[in-house]
């Protein structure tokens, strides 16, 4: 699966060597290159069935990846990319009908991309990451809301990692998935939770 560049995502994250540490504390934290662990990574999407249900969809194959600044983590960077092809929607039918050119094309877009532009450090010690992201070739400003869960050396690799969720909300039909509006809600709410590890 896995290396994104998106809630996203994360470019605000802490990480701590030895024992958990609070989001603001970024002292013990190295810079350079996180990625996601795949085994502990999760994208999710969800939206409003005409007032009836509220379906939660994923994605299994994408890539995280946070170049965190220690001086300065408001200077890091997040990307994320996403197979479109690996959406996991619970229906065969459902799948076939979101793959088509109404939806995510799929056929001629096969990628989801975010890429940070800008990061801003929120009160509360956690984050907030502006970026760009492409669906079906359109490309437009979300914010993301990151929390940092928590920050250690891994209990079994040793290694640095960070915990973190990431949420925000985009309007499908400025990626031109519009069907349906406004019977279907075309709110999206994006959630990302994910595990990042140095080196």
């Amino acid at each position: 699966m896995q290396s994104i560049a998106l809630k996203s995502i994360l470019a605000g994250t802490v990480l701590g060597f030895s024992t958990l540490v609070s989001a603001a504390d970024l002292s013990g934290v190295p810079s350079g290159a996180y990625a996601v662990d795949p085994t502990h990574a999760y994208i999710n999407f969800s939206y409003n069935h005409l007032g009836l249900s509220n379906p939660v969809l994923s994605f299994d194959d994408f890539t995280i990846d946070l170049n965190l600044d220690n001086a300065d983590p408001t200077k890091s960077t997040v990307s994320v990319t996403i197979d479109a092809n690996s959406i996991i929607t619970g229906s065969d039918i459902w799948k076939d009908h979101i793959s088509g050119a109404k939806f995510l094309d799929l056929a001629n877009h096969s990628d989801i991309t975010f890429n940070s532009t800008a990061i801003e450090a929120a009160r509360d010690g956690n984050y907030k990451v502006m970026g760009d992201l492409t669906i079906k070739g359109e490309t437009k400003p979300v914010s993301l809301n990151v929390t940092i869960n928590a920050a250690m050396n891994h209990p079994m690799s040793g290694k640095p990692t960070i915990g973190l969720d990431a949420e925000g909300t985009v309007l499908r039909s400025e990626f031109g998935m519009g069907a349906n509006v406004p019977f279907v809600s075309d709110e999206v709410q994006l959630s990302i939770t994910a595990e990042m590890v140095n080196g």
